[in-house]
């Protein structure tokens, strides 16, 4: 990931990502947020009154200037999560659920 400007309100770290500076909140949050819900900043702002609508319009504009990059990000962790799932296959929960709902 490409270093934020000063005074962008986002921050980068050692590793590259992306976060809403003096939060806990990584931009790809918003972004995903944003994607999958349609929220508007001010949707946001009211989802999460702890951010200002500074911080999120700049979290929103870091976004879209890297959107490439974080799409491939999120693509890959959507990979990982596949795999993982294919390794550890059904959870005890998940069998006794398809369980009950076949024996209806």
């Amino acid at each position: 990931m490409p270093v934020a400007e000063a005074n962008s309100h986002i921050v980068c770290d050692a590793r590259g990502i992306a976060w809403v500076d003096d939060t806990n909140v990584k931009v790809v949050e918003i972004a995903c947020d944003h994607l999958a819900y349609g929220w508007s900043a001010d949707a946001m702002h009211e989802q999460f009154p702890h951010l200002s609508l500074a911080q999120i319009h700049a979290a929103l504009a870091f976004f879209y200037d890297h959107q490439d990059d974080f799409e491939r990000e999120m693509l890959l962790r959507e990979q990982e999560v596949a795999a993982w799932k294919s390794e550890l296959g059904e959870s005890p929960l998940q069998r006794r659920l398809r369980q009950l709902k076949m024996s209806k």
